[in-house]
């Protein structure tokens, strides 16, 4: 069973057993505007949690992307490089940016439930 946590920099992260993928939130990629380029991280990165993991860049300004736990990076949405205005079109989907493998699945109980991110939101 996936279960999806956010981060108060408006990350997602989405973990099916010890497997996470990461991306932006729909209403990050809607404050940034038209995503233009994406740096994403190498695959076999460590990140650690709360590290820079990620860039995105839109027509508005350049972003950093948090990893939202700590792991070791296994895939990049290499689509992102060529359309990286998947980010706007799909960011909780089709828009992700990177998967890794779990240094500890515990971390993701210190993150925002779905229900409570849309409580932050909306006050921001």
């Amino acid at each position: 069973m996936s279960e999806t946590r956010f981060t108060d920099q408006h990350e997602w992260v989405r973990v099916d057993g010890a497997e996470a993928t990461v991306g932006i939130t729909k209403h990050a990629a809607e404050q940034l505007g038209d995503v233009v380029f994406v740096e994403l991280p190498k695959i076999g990165q460590s990140v650690g949690k709360g590290a820079e993991a990620a860039v995105v860049e839109s027509v508005k300004a350049a972003s950093e992307v948090y990893a939202p736990i700590g792991g070791t990076v296994t895939e990049v949405n290499a689509a992102l490089n060529d359309d990286p205005a998947k980010v706007n079109a799909d960011p909780e989907g089709n828009g992700w940016f990177f998967k890794m493998k779990a240094a500890d699945v515990a971390q993701l109980s210190a993150l925002m439930t779905p229900a409570q991110y849309a409580e932050y939101v909306k006050g921001h």
